[in-house]
């Protein structure tokens, strides 16, 4: 087990509340699972997980609780909160490792995969974030950069193996983007998890055709397209309009309030742990 990163000062000083959007999850969630598991490896891992309690498709809300508490932890906590949710995390993906039949190798304790799902939590936030509240400075870019190095290191991914700067990472990006692969059971289980199939048909009826085009608006091109979906200029219009204008009423409100669901997670992560509960 590794010990947490040990950042740069100017990264420790950086403020992950303020850049924590309270309404991201609900337009980058989808978008941000499809580009992880178009990494071959960590699709399959996914697809193959013995780990029933961790299935989304099985437990939505338990498994989004988790993600978004894995998040949390590692933007706002500190050392001990990433050592105890390590462990946890540690502790569910022992038995996610490819097997005999298993058509690519994994491992989730792999650094280089994590690295990979680290890329794109990072990337999908800054998109995000700039598209919500429009281009960010060039200091504050680099110092969420810096930050956003704990996406990996909280788990076994080394500080050294988190590309240099950002134009380290964009290089890095643009290379691995280049190479993704959504195979036919991946891309199965990604649409029934776009179209909300996890959930009971009034809700699918309801929310399903608005989550797919979100997410369609999320994703990098490359991917948008092994996926099957379309988008037009018309579409990237209306996101743009409505990225927007939730961005400029988040503006509006209070640092406390925008970031206020990311620290209820923490909060809960660390009643678990004091109650000796279950975190994963």
């Amino acid at each position: 087990m590794t010990s947490p990163a040990r950042t740069t000062a100017a990264a420790e000083q950086f403020d992950a509340g303020a850049h924590m959007d309270g309404s991201a999850p609900f337009f980058g969630a989808a978008a941000n699972i499809i580009m992880q598991l178009s990494a071959p490896p960590v699709g399959h891992g996914v697809v193959e997980s013995p780990v029933e309690s961790g299935n989304l498709m099985l437990h939505p809300i338990k498994r989004t609780r988790t993600t978004l508490t894995y998040l949390a932890v590692a933007m706002l906590g500190n050392d001990a909160d990433r050592a105890a949710y390590r462990a946890a995390v540690d502790t569910a993906h022992r038995s996610v490792r490819s097997g005999p039949s298993s058509p690519v190798k994994y491992n989730a304790f792999d650094p280089k995969l994590q690295l990979w799902v680290a890329a794109c939590l990072y990337w999908g936030a800054r998109d995000l974030h700039e598209r919500m509240h429009g281009p960010t400075d060039p200091a504050t870019a680099d110092a969420f950069y810096r930050y956003a190095e704990r996406l990996g290191s909280t788990l076994q991914m080394p500080p050294s193996m988190w590309p240099a700067d950002r134009a380290a990472f964009d290089r890095y990006w643009t290379e691995h983007i280049a190479e993704v692969r959504i195979d036919p059971p991946v891309r199965a289980m990604l649409d029934d998890i776009v179209d909300l199939k996890m959930f009971p048909w009034p809700v699918r009826a309801s929310l399903a055709p608005f989550h797919r085009w979100i997410t369609a608006g999320m994703l990098p091109e490359p991917l948008r397209a092994q996926m099957g979906m379309s988008w037009s200029e018309r579409d990237d219009r209306m996101l743009a309009r409505l990225l927007t204008t939730v961005g400029s009423v988040e503006a509006r409100l209070p640092k406390q309030l925008r970031s206020l669901p990311s620290y209820a997670l923490l909060w809960d992560m660390r009643l678990r742990r004091r109650l000796g509960l279950r975190m994963v």
